[in-house]
């Protein structure tokens, strides 16, 4: 099931699963998985019974844009399809709100994962931690 977060201990486990995948593996402090963003954006866990295996964010940007932001798939769920139906919820959500368009920065490793969803490169943009070399995609929706 995908939905956002509506408990605090739902809320936890979200922001626990950003901080294992996204951060903790290149010594990042706890707390450097959230950002400012958080109180304005949509959020999506997807639940596996009570546990969440894949978190992602959706920001409502000027001009009609979405933007993903902090998508995260537990190790042992990655290539099960649970990243995929993350994005296809968020895409979905995005048109409700006539987002015509999405970006998001994809680190280098997961190109293949987004291009597969129809995502392009339009250019390299930030090396995150100096050595996570992320890149700008888009998607007309």
């Amino acid at each position: 099931m995908i939905r956002s977060p509506k408990t605090p201990e739902e809320w936890d486990s979200y922001y626990d699963l950003r901080y294992i995948i996204l951060r903790e593996p290149w010594n990042q402090a706890r707390g450097s998985e959230r950002n400012e963003g958080d109180e304005t954006a949509k959020h999506l866990a997807f639940f596996d019974n009570e546990s969440i295996i894949g978190v992602g964010r959706l920001d409502l940007m000027p001009n009609n844009i979405g933007q993903i932001r902090f998508m995260a798939v537990s190790n042992h769920q990655q290539g099960k399809g649970v990243g995929k139906n993350l994005m296809l919820h968020m895409e979905s959500m995005a048109k409700e709100e006539n987002c015509n368009e999405i970006i998001l920065h994809a680190r280098e490793i997961a190109l293949p994962f987004y291009e597969k969803l129809d995502y392009t490169v339009v250019e390299k943009s930030h090396l995150l931690f100096n050595e996570i070399q992320h890149y700008l995609m888009r998607k007309k929706i």
